[in-house]
């Protein structure tokens, strides 16, 4: 096979594509996954405990990682769509996962003096040892091994997910949809693993055995997607163009040669315009919920880390709360796809019950609730923790349990069934056909610019919180912080992104008049 070429496009009559092969997919994103979000999940307690950062400096690194996680889904796309292809795109992701969890597995070997989660949570003892300040030279190959790891999330998300979708020809559109679902379902078993065994192994046993877990992991990932290479039916490249052609083809310019290339990057030549021009305010009216799901990693974590975690002799890794927000998905999307969508498209006679951008706007309704309860749960902590003579005495949990946090989190989940399942599916369908990974990765980069943005406001309120000597919002001291006040900001302004949001997609025009 030359360079630059993909397996060849098989009709799914011959025996490629269809549920066999997209189940391959299914299979692989699951164990993904698991080795990707056991080092993402629990990524601030590695910054904040090990690595010494100040909470306010965790939440904001681990952050603008999330953002740049994904961001890098744009590079991978243009990548595979324009010469790579999606089959060796995400064998490429194998690739680089195992080099950069190989390296962060050493990364942690290297690093001393890591202070042990049971004599620092869950009970009334005091941290036993303080973590060392990394060197420099060590801090760098943590960074580099780290943000190799979001490179190869670049090219694995959009395209193995595209892939997926591409097994069914497209005048199956209801199940298509399907797939949508139940990739979803299946990679939340994944981060359902990953949030409860892999974290627990990184603060109970050793963050290199949690490591070298996730880098054992992407090794069964890859021979399963080796496997399934016979089923596969792959779209090729757009034309043999290389990256930064397709990159200024279809981001900058409307001039292009031949018909089928206008039509390709420019959509339905009667439209007068790119596509992307059409689907931005879309892609902007979705930033603030992408930037409250950020807190699901970091300042939810957070405050569990404070909270009451002992089961008997057990004391639960307080990332190990993001595994509600699977098991939502998991109870959630057999209900929704197999339940609510038959109900609905009797009723409305569309292929999946309700348009796609109906299914965002009713998450973004939910993420709104999902924050205000938020804000009330950290002010009746705050309470707490002042009731008990609390607020300075940082080596004592406050006397409230953890499981006050599991409402938000199941409501961001909600959120996220309706809305990141819609986005990825409204995104994937409204991009000329090949340039399917990166629409997916168009949807993708909403959720990490609403990280760089949760980065950047978490930054500038801390400054101005502090200014006069002030107590900062995010206080290292989180018995003195206010996360209430933040969280209550994030669902105001939520709340008006659901009417701009409502505003544009009252006003969208879809490519296929079906979706109306």
């Amino acid at each position: 096979m030359k360079s630059g070429e993909q397996l060849p496009r098989s009709d799914p009559r011959g025996g490629r594509g269809g549920w066999r092969a997209a189940l391959f997919i299914i299979v692989v994103s699951l164990f993904e996954r698991i080795g990707f979000s056991g080092v993402e999940g629990n990524l601030i307690t590695y910054l904040s405990g090990p690595l010494g950062m100040s909470t306010a400096a965790a939440a904001a690194g681990a952050n603008a990682w999330s953002g740049t996680v994904l961001v890098l889904p744009l590079v991978g796309a243009l990548a595979a769509d324009s010469r790579l292809g999606r089959y060796r795109a995400v064998l490429l992701a194998g690739v680089l996962y195992l080099l950069s969890l190989g390296m962060l597995t050493v990364s942690s070997m290297l690093q001393t003096s890591q202070p042990h989660p049971r004599s620092c949570h869950g009970t009334a003892t005091a941290c036993s040892s303080a973590p060392s300040t990394p060197s420099p030279a060590r801090l760098t190959f943590f960074y580099a091994a780290l943000y190799l790891l979001a490179l190869a999330q670049g090219f694995h998300k959009p395209c193995s997910e595209a892939m997926g979708a591409d097994q069914f020809d497209p005048t199956a559109r209801a199940s298509r949809s399907s797939y949508f679902n139940w990739f979803h379902f299946s990679i939340s078993w994944g981060y359902a693993i990953a949030a409860t065994a892999v974290t627990y192994v990184q603060e109970n046993v050793g963050w290199t055995v949690g490591f070298a877990a996730c880098w054992a992991i992407m090794v069964v990932y890859l021979v399963v997607f080796l496997l399934g290479t016979g089923t596969y039916r792959a779209e090729k490249p757009v034309d043999g163009s290389s990256f930064a052609q397709l990159f200024e083809k279809f981001t900058f310019s409307r001039k292009v040669v031949g018909t089928d290339t206008q039509r390709l990057l420019m959509g339905e030549p009667e439209e007068g315009k790119g596509f992307l021009v059409k689907l931005l305010p879309i892609w902007l009216s979705s930033l603030v919920f992408a930037t409250a799901i950020a807190q699901i990693t970091t300042l939810f974590t957070k405050q569990g880390s404070t909270m009451y975690r002992s089961i008997g002799g057990l004391v639960v890794p307080p990332a190990a709360l993001q595994s509600f927000v699977s098991i939502t998905y998991i109870t959630l999307v057999p209900v929704y796809d197999r339940a609510l969508v038959p109900l609905v498209r009797r009723l409305t006679g569309h292929p999946s019950g309700i348009t796609t951008l109906q299914r965002v706007g009713a998450g973004m309704a939910m993420s709104c609730v999902t924050m205000a309860i938020a804000a009330l749960v950290e002010a009746k902590r705050l309470r707490v923790a002042a009731d008990a003579g609390l607020l300075d005495r940082l080596d004592i949990t406050v006397p409230m349990s953890l499981w006050w946090l599991v409402p938000q989190y199941v409501l961001i989940g909600l959120a996220e069934v309706f809305t990141c399942i819609g986005l990825e599916e409204f995104f994937y369908d409204q991009v000329p056909d090949a340039l399917r990974s990166v629409g997916l990765a168009l949807s993708l980069s909403i959720l990490g610019v609403g990280n760089y943005a949760s980065s950047a406001l978490v930054a500038a309120i801390d400054w101005v919180t502090t200014r006069g000597g002030g107590e900062s919002w995010f206080s290292d001291n989180l018995n003195r912080a206010h996360l209430d006040y933040f969280y209550w900001l994030l669902s105001g302004l939520a709340v008006l992104e659901v009417v701009v949001f409502l505003y544009f997609a009252k006003r969208y025009v879809y490519r296929n008049k079906c979706e109306q």
